[in-house]
């Protein structure tokens, strides 16, 4: 027993000493153990951000993908690469399966393919992913990357993209009826900088539109899965320059939940 405990603190030592931590968990308490969550559209341009920065923090990852070759390009090994496609509704079950969270970052691309219209991704899609998420029976919250505007009709974006906002609008009040625990965010225009950058956020209409990196979103997204303040919330987000903090402490406190006025 004494030579036990002796080897015990020689390692402990040593781990100290190399610069590492040492972790115990409280009794009963497991909210170190990492996360298993789904990112729904991972190897697309917002959601390679939202994988990357959940492997940093240490979740286990899931991408749903229709590219196998492309999300290893991206990720290697280190994520679970499920082949499915939001507008084949047999095809999302495995993947959500099991899954804590899920953050959607699929979006239409109708100009690149008339088959990946705003209807079928943004709306039928996002149904068929909720569908699932209900049907696991295990998913704690679903964040959905929706777009700033969504809902107006008379928005300049709807009438080169098929009518893109109404569709996302309609997508998220499938989300807001589901009886999922959920987050809606809202970008006030995606770019592709580095990111890093303070953020502001609002309900809806709270801001001005404006741009706001994919990195920073995704950054959003992350805080959103376990933050209380979160619940049943839409939030518009932007970048908010330099000067503001730019960690994600607070960022859902002052905003409402949603109600029968948010559902357009």
């Amino acid at each position: 027993m004494q030579a036990r405990l002796m080897t015990a603190v020689l390692v402990a030592w040593s781990v100290l000493a190399s610069g590492a931590v040492l972790a115990t968990p409280a009794d009963g308490d497991d909210a170190a153990s990492p996360a298993t969550v789904l990112v729904a559209g991972g190897t697309g341009r917002t959601g390679r951000y939202v994988v990357a920065q959940l492997l940093e923090r240490g979740d286990r990852v899931r991408v749903l993908t229709r590219s196998d070759e492309r999300a290893a390009e991206l990720f290697g090994d280190r994520v679970d690469v499920f082949i499915g496609d939001v507008r084949d509704a047999q095809t999302l079950r495995p993947a959500v399966d099991g899954a804590q969270f899920v953050i959607s970052a699929v979006g239409s691309s109708v100009r690149q393919d008339p088959e990946n219209s705003p209807e079928a991704v943004d709306y039928r899609g996002i149904l068929n992913l909720v569908d699932a998420a209900l049907d696991a029976g295990t998913v704690e919250r679903f964040v959905l990357v929706s777009a700033m505007g969504a809902g107006d009709p008379l928005h300049p974006l709807n009438r080169f993209a098929d009518n893109i906002l109404l569709w996302k609008a309609l997508g998220e009040n499938m989300v807001r009826d589901s009886g999922l625990d959920y987050t809606i965010v809202r970008p006030g225009g995606l770019t592709d900088a580095a990111g890093g950058e303070p953020v502001r956020t609002g309900g809806v209409g709270a801001l001005p539109l404006g741009p706001v990196p994919r990195a920073d979103v995704a950054r959003v997204c992350i805080a959103a899965l376990t933050d209380p303040a979160a619940s049943r919330r839409t939030v518009e987000v932007v970048g908010a320059g330099t000067g503001d903090r730019n960690d994600t402490a607070g960022l859902f406190d002052a905003i409402a939940p949603d109600d029968d006025s948010t559902i357009f």
